[in-house]
């Protein structure tokens, strides 16, 4: 059966990801036997009338839609996705009559709220790359499974399988940063209370052999000609050690690419670094979130303050570039550790630091808890908005006016955090290669610039 994919992403916000879930989905279906095109929304320029012309050409028996995000969870400049994936359903339906069924994480967070809401036939819950091919058999014998479909297991790690990456896409993708992404693991052991990565993935982490992961860089850079790999796991220094074997890995292929991760704080020491920046490491984001050790007991963290300088100093004194994330209005969150959290991030050395304002309340989390509790949402509330936490000790417009006087004067300090995005496009235009924090960073880690394309 001809199956076409669509990647309905259309953020681009700190730079364009390329659609590797839909990448995986494909080749599984490809492995399956099925003729597989792959169709991303950003690569034809968000144009209806190019996904038009695509299923007038292919004619697929089945159209499966990939959902990264619902919404960009940035409570100061708010964009919704959902209705961008209900215009791809009435395009799809107005020139096939195939199936059409969603998947993605983002799809997976509310996955009823969000079929009512675009008008699809079908959704897959969970990893998709088994439960899809079993739809596809099932609909190929005209039978009609259930609306929504949840994958009863976690895939063995041996059955996480790599993506089929288009060449295309790939193209599209290498003009901003050369950065490709790729999975070395799946799930989270930790309680952060707003992260749905245990609900998603689960709650321990199912590694990628090794060997899978670095021939996946391999094709990448030999057959691709990408620049830079972006490791996607939800963390990639997993206290169990799980990263050092991938490092060593490459270290014994004498693989090297530049590429760049989540990092945990806490849990880094120095022959780390220097393995990782043997491998090619050049920059890294840190999930701090916490600006102070009350607001990082709020959001459910198990390090401290002291732990995100310790581990932003170990990186940058080896030449990484950092950028560290922080929201502010969790639970527990008071005036005086605001205050605390815009010092503490000032006085953070040789890193870009980026703020966001209240943290988006998702169904299933420990956050969703806490707001019923505390009467910011009620029993059954619709959370597709999106709907925010904010500390019921603080007023939105106190903090918004406390945490733009209190970094506007330091250079290296974002917020609102997407006022950064335009000099980030500029750097990629021009050529730079690799992640926001390697192009501006205090740090200095700067790639060369490539001969910019006319």
């Amino acid at each position: 059966m001809k199956i076409l994919l669509i990647s309905a992403n259309t953020t681009d916000t700190p730079f364009p990801v390329y659609p590797l879930g839909m990448g995986i989905v494909a080749n599984a279906l490809l492995r399956a036997g099925h003729a597989v095109v792959q169709f991303d929304f950003l690569h034809c320029g968000q144009s209806l009338e190019k996904l038009a012309d695509a299923l007038r050409l292919e004619m697929p028996g089945l159209v499966g839609i990939s959902i990264r995000n619902i919404d960009n969870a940035n409570m100061v400049s708010e964009q919704h996705y959902i209705n961008i994936v209900r215009q791809i359903v009435i395009t799809i339906r107005s020139v096939v009559e195939a199936p059409i069924v969603l998947g993605g994480a983002g799809f997976s967070i509310m996955p009823e709220a969000i079929l009512d809401a675009v008008g699809a036939d079908y959704g897959i819950v969970g990893e998709g790359e088994s439960a899809v091919v079993d739809f596809a058999a099932s609909i190929e014998r005209g039978e009609r499974p259930d609306r929504c479909m949840r994958t009863p297991s976690r895939l063995d790690p041996k059955e996480i399988g790599a993506a089929s990456y288009d060449q295309d896409l790939i193209k599209f993708y290498l003009q901003y940063g050369s950065m490709v992404g790729v999975q070395t693991k799946r799930g989270c052991v930790h309680d952060c209370v707003y992260c749905t990565y245990p609900l998603l993935e689960g709650r321990e982490f199912r590694p990628r052999p090794v060997g899978d992961v670095v021939d996946d860089i391999e094709r990448l850079v030999n057959v691709h000609h990408a620049g830079y790999i972006f490791f996607t796991d939800s963390i990639f220094n997993d206290d169990e050690g799980l990263f050092l074997d991938l490092l060593s890995e490459m270290k014994r292929r004498r693989v090297s690419v530049p590429w760049t991760c989540f990092i945990k704080p806490g849990n880094i020491r120095e022959e780390h670094v220097l393995l990782m920046k043997e491998a090619g490491l050049k920059a890294i984001e840190i999930g701090s979130d916490g600006a102070s050790d009350i607001a990082l007991r709020g959001l459910g963290k198990d390090f401290l303050f002291k732990d995100i300088i310790t581990t932003n100093d170990v990186f940058t004194r080896n030449g990484i570039a950092t950028a560290n994330f922080f929201m502010f209005g969790g639970p527990g969150e008071t005036k005086e550790s605001v205050m605390e959290g815009i010092r503490n991030i000032v006085a953070l050395p040789k890193t870009l630091s980026f703020m966001f304002m209240g943290v988006r309340i998702l169904p299933g989390t420990p956050l969703e808890t806490i707001a019923l509790e505390e009467g910011v949402i009620g029993p059954g509330q619709d959370l597709l908005g999106p709907v925010y936490y904010l500390s019921g000790a603080l007023d939105r417009q106190w903090l918004e006016k406390t945490l733009t006087d209190g970094f506007k004067d330091h250079r290296y300090c974002f917020f609102p955090s997407d006022k950064f995005e335009t000099a980030t496009k500029f750097l990629h235009q021009m050529g730079y290669t690799g992640s926001l924090w390697g192009m501006l960073s205090p740090n200095k880690m700067r790639t060369t610039p490539r001969a910019a394309k006319m």
